[in-house]
Formats: structure tokens, sequence, C-alpha cells
């Protein structure tokens, strides 16, 4: 474990010596936390959705009263969630979107790109070391050309049914009346110690006294809001070709970034199918690289391989059958053990597949599932290492460990498309730069920082026009007949697809209660890591450490949601550390 940490802390973001070490903390912690909420849950019949906030849970429902689609209810929640939740995303970041409908699932890929100017040495010193992370944000450096437009639009021009315009009326009429501040939002306004560095930053997030807006405030966002108009009025390219994408980057450029013009008017979202896993006579689905999807599958296929091989496979679930409450210890110790060395493939071999070749196919092939789950015993293997899976090259392993803030969103319609989405602008308030109602993103922090380790290249390290990896991975389970029946995902950093595997690995095996998966405990592997929350049992961290884990205590600040099919109708419950809501009709 301490090896890890210090390889880290070596390679990836070296700490100069006159670096603050506030600029460290806010690098190396999750979007921090701001206590409980009341867990919501939500039952109905036809459409449902579930957010981080209720007034982006709200807009999603009213859009899907009015007759539109789960896609275009995506869109009127992700456009309010940049206005009530500004620390987690917004249209200057990107994300990843799963769709299911009667049985074909689409991914889209809205992940930010590096600029033409950015190359292998983008994040290292004069000397050849790698920055600190005050350097790589300072001067807009860590700004990406943002995704989340042209990923919302190319979605609206498959899957939606009420105009492009209409989908953005909610966050523009909530921008123009104002917004009150949330506890949440206010706890991460105290707590951050960059975000007073910007003007408009200052200016909009603190008072005249220079106090952190307080809970209850209106906020009004003007800016946003003529943004807004403008794209209902022009079309999403007004993001990347118009008046509005000159304004953006000509205060980019002045800010420091390389990002010019044609980058930002080349940006695409890419459309491909899925990428799917057999899972107890389903299919689970996710995005592909760069998304940490292919880590999810990955690990709930080698924990269930690991389970049979153990002669305790999991029960076919029966409606009507008492559900479990949580995995037995054994289980869970074979999940975090499944969990290590998918996290282990994935730091070696993750990256843009537009410029490394990701071996996708061979990660999740049967045979080197197999091989994976064989190493795992009844005690915990000392370190978890890389494999050698078919159409691998050889690499050197990203070890960064980063956590940051994201959101997420599960929205049904009553025509039965399923949307997953999680987006993100990287750090908390990302690059801290807000320029005409937005905060710009931070994503290119995602790259590997050192291009090389021992002359021996990194997947993910930094390339004109590549997409960091990302550890986004919303998931759509479908059954056998191409029927969704479970959509979920997490807001985390690289702690997202712990999160994930914990809600799936629970429902696979027979937790089909939104509430109870919801409001189970975490604990996760990132890497060699094991980490729990401290409602965990003491019988399980006993038991675990006797297996021979080293599980901490540490603050899991996930912003997990999920929409089961429930009966002939559905249910949604949202992530209690964070004041989410579930609602529908």
């Amino acid at each position: 474990m301490k090896k890890i940490l210090t390889l880290c802390v070596l390679l990836c973001l070296p700490l100069a010596a006159h670096a603050d070490l506030s600029l460290w903390q806010a690098r190396t912690a999750p979007e921090a936390a701001s206590g409980r909420y009341p867990l919501n849950v939500a039952t109905t019949q036809q459409a449902m959705a579930v957010t981080a906030h209720p007034l982006a849970t709200q807009a999603a429902v009213n859009i899907l009263q009015q007759g539109g689609s789960a896609m275009d209810a995506a869109i009127a929640a992700q456009t309010v969630l940049g206005l009530v939740e500004p620390q987690s995303s917004g249209l200057a970041g990107g994300g990843f979107l799963i769709h299911a409908y009667q049985g074909q699932v689409t991914a889209i890929d809205g992940r930010e790109t590096a600029p033409a100017a950015a190359s292998s040495d983008y994040f290292l010193n004069a000397d050849g070391k790698p920055m600190n992370f005050a350097q790589a944000l300072s001067r807009a450096r860590a700004v990406g050309i943002p995704g989340t437009v042209d990923l919302l639009a190319q979605g609206h021009e498959r899957w939606g049914k009420l105009s492009w315009a209409e989908t953005l009326l909610p966050a523009i009429r909530h921008a123009e009346q104002g917004i009150n501040v949330s506890h949440r939002l206010h706890e991460l306004i105290k707590n951050d110690p960059l975000l007073s560095s910007d003007k408009a930053s200052r200016q909009y997030f603190f008072d005249e006294q220079g106090q952190p807006l307080a809970t209850g405030s209106k906020l009004r966002n003007p800016a946003y809001a003529q943004l807004l108009r403008a794209l209902a009025e022009t079309g999403p390219r007004e993001f990347y070709e118009g008046d509005t994408a000159q304004r953006i980057v000509a205060q980019l450029r002045a800010a420091g970034s390389p990002i010019t013009l044609e980058d930002w008017q080349s940006y695409r979202a890419l459309v491909t199918p899925a990428i799917c896993v057999p899972v107890q006579r389903m299919q689970a689905c996710s995005a592909p690289p760069p998304s940490g999807g292919f880590t999810v599958l990955q690990g709930l296929a080698i924990w269930l391989q690991a389970e049979a091989d153990a002669s305790n496979p999991l029960r076919r679930f029966i409606p009507g059958r008492q559900q479990r409450t949580d995995l037995e210890v054994s289980s869970l110790h074979r999940l975090m053990e499944a969990q290590r060395l998918a996290f282990a493939d994935r730091q070696q071999y993750s990256a843009d597949p537009a410029f490394v070749p990701v071996p996708t196919t061979g990660l999740l092939d049967n045979s080197y599932i197999r091989e994976r789950a064989a190493l795992i015993k009844d005690r915990a293997m000392v370190e978890a290492t890389a494999g050698q899976p078919a159409g691998a090259l050889r690499l050197a392993a990203d070890l960064s460990l980063q956590s940051f803030g994201t959101t997420h969103i599960s929205i049904v319609d009553k025509e039965g498309h399923w949307v997953a989405m999680t987006s993100s602008i990287e750090s908390a308030f990302g690059s801290r730069l807000m320029i005409d109602g937005l905060l710009m993103n931070n994503q290119l922090t995602d790259f590997s920082f050192a291009p090389e380790i021992d002359g021996v290249l990194v997947a993910n390290r930094v390339q004109a026009g590549k997409r960091p990896r990302s550890a986004m991975s919303p998931v759509i389970v479908l059954s056998t007949r191409g029927e969704p029946l479970l959509a979920t995902g997490s807001a985390g950093g690289v702690r997202i697809m712990g999160y994930n595997s914990r809600t799936l690995s629970a429902w696979l095996l027979g937790v089909r209660d939104a509430r109870k998966l919801m409001a189970l405990p975490h604990v996760l592997a990132r890497g060699d890591i094991i980490e729990h929350e401290n409602s965990l049992a003491a019988r399980i961290q006993q038991e675990l450490t006797l297996r021979g884990h080293e599980p901490i205590e540490a603050t899991l600040t996930s912003g997990s949601n999920v929409i089961l099919r429930y009966g002939r109708g559905l249910q949604g419950a949202a992530d209690p550390r964070r004041p989410g809501t579930a609602a529908g009709y």
C-alpha cells in the first residue's frame, strides 16, 4: 500500500518545495462531504428521474410529463445541475452517456480533448520533472475542450422528442429568477482554498464582504441564462462555432490557455455501441474506454467467476423470495480482490483508444477472466498487478489515484428509453475559472503527468487531440430479452468504479430494493487500498483484516443513484450523501 502511494507522489504529482499544501490537498481530496441527507426514494408506474438535486430532478420530470423523452429530460437535468451544483458538472465539462431501448445499447463519449498544442511534455517542467498541481492548474493550462454540449446534442438528435430549445427552458428560468444556495454548495464554497482566486468566481460565489454565500441565499446567473438562450435560438453548435465559442476561447487564451478556436470548433462527441458482459443470464453494459466502464464490467465478471470457483455461485433472483441485505464477508472479500485486479489492469492499459490500442476485448475475454479469478484465494493477495490480456502492448502503469467531483443522472421515460449519464468538470469547481457563467473544467489533469516511466510509455500520457482516462462508468443492465432492468452510476472520482461495483454486486446478489442499495455502507478497493465508511459493521472490518486486507476508514462522498424495474413499475433512489431526489409518474 505504502509503495503505491509513494510512487503516486513521486511520479504523478511531486510537490515543489514552494507549493502551498492547500493546493496539494485540493488535488488529492475528493469533492468534500457535507453531511448526510434524507434517503429519497420514489416508486412510479411509467417514468422516473433521479439526480443529485431536487430542482434538476423536477426539471427532468416536467419534461417527461410534457411528452419529452428520457434524453430530453437528461438535457434539462444536466443544464439545471450546472447551475445548482456547479462544483460537480456543467456545460464546460464532459461525460459519458448510455442509452438503452429495445435491446440496443448505445454509448456517447463526451470526454474533453487536449488542444493541438499539447504534447507529451505538457505537464513537465524545464528540468523534465512533472509539475505539481498548482502549476498544472495555473494559467488555464488544465482546461480541455468541453464535450458535454455536443454529447447532449448528439443524444437529442437521435432520441429527442421535444425541441432542443424546450429542453433548455427550465435552466434558463432558474438562472434568471435565481436559485437558493444549498447547504452542500455553501459548505463546498466555504472549504475550497482556490475558488476566490478568480475574479469572476469570487464575485459569483462570495458576498460583498468576501464571505461564502450563505445557505438559502438567492443566486442568479444572468450570464449562464444568456448563453443558454443563445444555444436555444441558434442550436448546440453555437457553443463550438458561434459568437459563444469565440468569446470563451478568447477569454481562455487571455488566461493563458493554448486552446485555439480551431481546437474548439473541431470537437465532436463519439457515438458507439456500448460494451457489455454477461452477468447471471443478463447483460451489463457501460461506455468503452477512456471511460471506466470496462473496469467495472471486468471486476464484476472476475468476481462472479471467483464466486463460482469457490462453489458459491449466486442464486438467480426469484421474485417473491426473501431478499438478502448484503454480501457475506467471503463474497465481499472476493469482490475486493476482483476490484483490485481490474483496477491494476485499468492503471496499465486504460487510455483513449484512438491513440493507444486498449485491449478491451482481451480484458473481457472469458479465458482471461478465469485466469484473473484464479488468483483470488481465501486471503488477500500481497499486491495486485496487471495481467497480460490478448492484444496488450508493453506499457508503464499510470499510478495516480485521483478523487474528484462529478454528478450522475438516471432517467426512464414512458416509451421505455433508459438513460444513465455521468458528467464532470473534474476537480470540485473545476479550474475555478468562470467564463460566461460557466466554470471551466480542469480535465487535462486526468492525464499522466509523466509520459514515460523507466523508458516505457504510459498509455494515458498527454497527446494533442487525445481524451484523458476517466473513472466515469454509467451502467445499464438488461434482461435476456433486452429489457432494461437497472440504471446506475455515481460521482466520486477514481472511487466511482468501486461505488458502481458495490451497487451492482449487491443487486446481482438479490438486493432488489433501491432504498437498501443506496443505504449500503461503502467498502471498495482503490488499487491495493481498501476503504470503508465508519458505518461498515465492526465484525466485517475485523474479518476483512483477518483475511489479510488493511481496511482504512474514510469519508466516501459518492453521488450514486439507481432506477430499478420494480414489479410492473419503477423504483428509484438517490444517494443520501448528497441532496438528491427521485421522482416520476
